[in-house]
């Protein structure tokens, strides 16, 4: 094998994978969003069954938005139930028992302390309507009940961690609907639907609970990066995008999946942020169905959880099902300890890992440990290198020692090609036969590459989509280890007051990582084949121009592998170099 061949082939293949990467960037269009004043209420959300009526909710035939504005106008703004926790604040919506305002305490839309707390949820008179609902459907066809206009009565509150709160509505009928909401210390609300039967006769009701997102939110396009539906049901992960949940659900009248399942959970997804719902219960078996709608030339998108069949409630009894929705951060720790205490199977795989999972939590894990001890993420990284780097270091070690050899066979290589050039066939067996008797394997300076890529991709996958890598500063200018080196070349590092286009962002730390691997370059052995030297020429500048853009930790990671492993190669060609006059020395002495 051509060892100058295989590394080239690799080479390319991870500028193609990084090429493609920054274009899928660049060339993704942002969704366009309008305001959201006179949206429509939602379809039912659950499936219509055979003798059970779907929720009583505003119709959605011709005229429908603008019935429903002039009858939000002609009746008194909706009551608030105030929401007081360590980490969200906001309120629960008493028209429609709407979880429809949260704001997350600990996290700011940007590195700049003052910039406003990050807003998850919000209402429908707001340009990105997003909440959670719950209610119910009549399954008898005559039993009464809430719709989303209905006002709620809250007693109690605010809500908060010690402080639960029952929402209570009668239908007049002599049945008493009540939500018991409660709140923990971090993201998790839960809700006990009740259905309580006052009356002469067996009422047939179906309680759901369903998240809500009126507009397409904006997505990062990175084709390492899931946002849109996610969550686990019947045991296996699901991940669609919003695009694929349209082509889907317009084959299937909406419904992009729907699938009965007992326990899991399913919600929205962003690169940061979650919102799902799950069954308190593990074995309560629920449907889970993913909806794509049009209203009024606007997509909506919606997941729900129902019970699969109408729960008949006798006089004098009491029907419940209870459920949860988080609505928070995708801390690690956190969807981990819900997974483990809770028994919300897989939870912790709402952080999109990828295929590398069984590299990327562990890697995380251990920068977060560093970081915990050390209080840097980016000293976190460095540690974390000099420790792979040691791991790995018998292997390298044999790598680099062969690669060393190859460095000082390359003359009497270029004196075998010069001797055979008119024959390629002789002139490969003459190479092998020098590699045997120098004992040199061509192929094994290939490892330290072919380790290194899973490594990679794998710590990209944990400085991407981890929150806690979220505007962790390193030193100096680097703010945000998980966003690219804001400095600029091309505007002599903000001197010229330009706004530089993105294929003209070259920062210092790209700049760093270019040089350290033109210098580790210059350790390798030079490729007999011309072509395949002009390759390897270019590779430096070709990959500091593709990892510019790339995460600020991702760089300062790959230039400091760069210099350890420039560090590791000086050493053992040096010492590969004493070996030899060594050698040579004893070999002239027993001559």
């Amino acid at each position: 094998m051509d060892q100058k061949r295989l590394l080239a082939a690799i080479a390319i293949s991870i500028g193609i994978l990084l090429a493609f990467d920054l274009w899928k960037r660049e060339t993704t269009p942002a969704p366009e969003t309008s305001p959201a004043a006179a949206v429509t209420e939602p379809a039912s959300p659950v499936t219509a069954t055979p003798g059970v009526s779907t929720p009583a909710v505003l119709p959605s035939s011709p005229g429908s938005a603008e019935s429903a504005q002039a009858a939000a106008t002609s009746r008194p703004a909706p009551e608030r139930l105030r929401i007081e926790s360590p980490r969200i604040s906001g309120s629960v919506n008493l028209r429609g028992a709407r979880l429809d305002d949260v704001v997350l305490k600990d996290y700011r839309d940007t590195v700049d302390p003052l910039s406003p707390n990050v807003r998850l949820l919000a209402p429908r008179e707001e340009q990105q309507p997003y909440f959670a609902q719950w209610g119910w459907s009549s399954g008898d066809g005559r039993t009464r009940v809430p719709d989303a206009d209905t006002d709620w009565t809250a007693q109690g509150g605010p809500l908060s961690p010690s402080t639960p709160v029952t929402l209570s509505w009668d239908n007049g009928q002599g049945q008493v609907f009540q939500i018991v909401l409660t709140l923990d210390a971090n993201f998790m609300v839960q809700a006990d639907q009740r259905v309580v039967n006052n009356g002469t006769e067996a009422a047939s009701v179906l309680p759901w609970v369903r998240i809500r997102r009126e507009t397409t939110p904006h997505v990062a396009g990175f084709y390492i990066l899931h946002e849109g539906f996610v969550g686990v049901l019947g045991g296996r992960l699901h991940e669609t995008t919003y695009k694929t949940a349209k082509s889907d659900g317009g084959e299937r009248r909406g419904v992009a999946l729907e699938q009965e399942t007992s326990g899991g959970w399913a919600g929205f997804t962003d690169k940061y942020w979650l919102t799902a719902i799950n069954p308190v219960d593990p074995a309560q078996p629920m449907r889970a169905t993913w909806r794509h709608v049009v209203e009024g030339g606007q997509d909506r998108w919606q997941v729900d959880f129902a019970t699969p069949a109408p729960q008949s409630v006798a006089p004098g009894a009491t029907a419940h099902v209870g459920t949860r929705v988080f609505a928070g951060a995708k801390e690690v720790r956190l969807l981990d300890g819900y997974r483990d205490n809770l028994g919300i199977t897989d939870f912790d795989k709402a952080v999109d890992f990828g295929m590398f999972y069984f590299l990327t939590k562990p890697f995380f894990y251990a920068l977060d440990w560093l970081f915990h001890h050390i209080g840097n993420f980016g000293i976190a990284i460095l540690i974390f290198t000099v420790a792979l780097k040691a791991l790995f270091f018998p292997l390298a070690s044999k790598a680099y020692k062969s690669m060393a050899r190859m460095k000082l066979l390359a003359p009497k290589m270029t004196e075998i090609k010069e001797r055979y050039k008119d024959e390629p066939g002789k002139a490969q067996q003459e190479m092998m036969a020098l590699y045997k008797t120098e004992k040199v394997n061509p192929a094994s300076g290939c490892l330290p590459i072919l380790i290194q890529i899973p490594v990679f991709f794998a710590l990209y996958k944990v400085l991407f989509v981890t929150i806690e890598m979220r505007h962790a500063p390193f030193f100096g200018w680097i703010r945000d280890l998980s966003a690219p080196d804001p400095t600029n070349l091309f505007t002599l590092f903000g001197l010229i007051p330009w706004d530089a286009p993105a294929m003209l962002h070259m920062p210092v730390w790209a700049i760093i990582m270019g040089l350290t691997m033109f210098f580790q370059q210059k350790l390798n052995p030079a490729p007999p084949d011309p072509i395949q030297a002009k390759i390897f020429t270019w590779m430096p500048v070709i990959f500091t121009f593709m990892l510019a853009s790339f995460p600020a930790g991702l760089v300062i990671y790959w230039s400091w592998n760069n210099l350890l492993s420039i560090g590791q190669q000086a050493y053992i060609s040096r010492h590969e170099l004493q070996a030899r006059a060594t050698a040579k020395k004893l070999a002239k002495v027993k001559r």
